[in-house]
């Protein structure tokens, strides 16, 4: 089952989001060390919303003033991080204040990788439905659910590790002008993802 969850987790990967983006970009600006401490934040969140799916969470979630709340939420975390993101290239901090952006390097990244990754609680909705199929798919039991999750919170390790490196060798090779533009590009595309979260029907 392991194996399985593997699988399913390195499938779901490869469609590229914020938090592949922002380990890229930690990895690449401030070192190796930091991108990892984005990927085990990232990793704990998955695993935190596949449990929460496997007790049953996703009915909760389901409720359509919770929906609207729980998007609105993420939207908001997302725009916060790209905007500042966007903002750093030019030496300012759109929440100087919070300890979160500020002087604390592993602390913080953690933190910010932690708070991107749970920017979407909805998530739990889709592993409520993937667990729902794969019970009576496969007539999985409790211990097969959870060794099938444990295979794809390893595929998040996996996966965003490997980006992690790739940003750290970027960031040995490119001018530092390039790794700017690229700051500026990902802070770009993680309000474009708030915004799209935001707007986006469900059907």
């Amino acid at each position: 089952m392991i194996f399985d969850g593997l699988k399913f987790g390195m499938l779901l990967q490869l469609s590229v989001g914020p938090v592949c983006l922002f380990v890229f970009q930690t990895s690449g600006s401030r070192g190796l060390l930091a991108g990892l401490l984005c990927v085990l934040a990232a990793a704990l969140a998955d695993a935190a919303y596949i449990t929460l799916a496997g007790f049953g969470a996703s009915v909760f979630f389901n409720r359509p003033r919770v929906r609207l709340c729980v998007k609105l939420f993420g939207c908001v975390i997302l725009c916060l991080f790209g905007l500042n993101m966007v903002l750093s290239v030019f030496g300012l901090s759109l929440l100087p204040k919070l300890s979160l952006f500020g002087q604390v390097p592993a602390g913080g990244v953690f933190v910010q990788g932690l708070l991107l990754t749970a920017s979407n609680p909805l998530t739990i909705l889709f592993w409520g439905g993937v667990f729902s199929a794969k019970a009576a798919e496969k007539n999985m039991s409790k211990s097969g659910l959870f060794f099938f999750g444990l295979g794809c919170v390893l595929a998040t390790l996996l996966f965003l590790t490997a980006v992690a490196l790739l940003g750290s060798i970027f960031n040995t090779f490119l001018p530092a002008i390039v790794l700017t533009v690229l700051n500026a590009a990902v802070g770009c595309l993680l309000v474009f993802f708030g915004i799209r979260l935001m707007i986006k029907k469900e059907g």
